[in-house]
């Protein structure tokens, strides 16, 4: 079955620490027009902060490159947000998604990206080739409005 899209936006940035703002910002007013509750807004606020500085912060360590936002709202209530970059990737995916994990201990990162993400969407899903960069999908059902 076909999902019918009722919305989508589409916005790529630099990898700079200044631009995981601009997402949060973007993605609030993307789903406010939509009609999308507070609660859901501050949810994947949050789910996509983390991924854009996973992105900038993993994928384009010391180098910059293109970070990719995607949200589409489609007509079943489903939102889809989709973080992409061409950085690094990620060598083991399992292990880099376990609470506490951390590649850069040294910058007293918490290691809790992911679970942040997994505790505020329906569904996460990562797909990431070392040297070619990552991919993360996050889902998020939401009650329609009206």
């Amino acid at each position: 079955m076909k999902r019918e899209v009722k919305n989508k936006m589409k916005l790529s940035f630099i990898s700079r620490s200044e631009n995981e703002g601009l997402s949060r910002i973007a993605v609030s007013a993307f789903l406010s027009s939509a009609g999308a509750d507070a609660g859901v807004i501050a949810q994947l606020k949050t789910a996509v902060s983390e991924g854009v500085t996973n992105a900038i912060v993993h994928g384009y360590r010391g180098i910059t490159g293109i970070v990719t936002l995607e949200c589409t709202i489609y007509e079943n209530g489903l939102i889809r947000t989709v973080i992409r970059d061409k950085g690094t990737g990620i060598e083991d995916i399992e292990k880099a998604m376990e609470p506490l994990y951390t590649t850069a201990p040294e910058e007293e990162r918490a290691g809790l990206g992911f679970a942040i993400m997994k505790s505020f969407c329906d569904r996460i899903r990562v797909r990431s080739v070392p040297g070619k960069g990552t991919t993360v999908t996050l889902d998020k059902y939401i009650a329609e409005n009206g």
